[in-house]
């Protein structure tokens, strides 16, 4: 008859490697619980924006939110009455629009823009930005995900 081995693994921890995965615990499942989260509050442009309602805007800006996932300008465009209507714009993250040569002092509060982009699927005063008219003149792609890629030296929806 056969004879049966069995093997047992023993693992033994210093005190200092103990302590830390005591530790290193509570940030494990911290980290668990968080990253659906993150992972919801960035959303792709299908889900949030429509290609097929492109809308221009004109106007000013009141406000700059430089910070990731994605960098806000709020503008205050007229509506067929005249009244200021404050308007969200999303714009790229902050690495991709320092890539296009963006500042955080690239846009300013009481600066006189024009931004061409997608408006959001619920019909709400909110836009994903393809280019930015700047006040100077130039055209600068707005380093979002939307359909056509970049702004090209007319404002025009294009690849460079």
């Amino acid at each position: 008859r056969g004879v049966r081995l069995q093997a047992t693994a023993v693992i033994v921890l210093t005190i200092a490697e103990e302590a830390a995965v005591k530790h290193f615990a509570p940030l494990a499942a911290f980290c668990l619980v968080l990253t659906p989260v993150l992972a919801q509050a960035h959303h792709s442009f299908a889900a949030q924006y429509d290609a097929a309602k492109q809308v221009t805007l004109q106007g000013v800006i009141t406000k700059v939110e430089w910070m990731n996932p994605h960098v806000y300008f709020y503008v205050d465009v007229a509506d067929d009455k005249g009244k200021a209507v404050n308007w969200a714009v999303e714009g790229g993250a902050p690495n991709v629009l320092y890539r296009e040569g963006w500042k955080p002092t690239s846009l300013k509060a009481g600066d006189h823009v024009t931004i061409l982009g997608s408006r959001a699927k619920d019909g709400s005063n909110q836009v994903n930005a393809l280019s930015f008219k700047l006040p100077d003149g130039r055209c600068v792609f707005a380093g979002t995900s939307g359909p056509g890629g970049t702004g090209t030296p007319n404002c025009t929806v294009g690849r460079r």
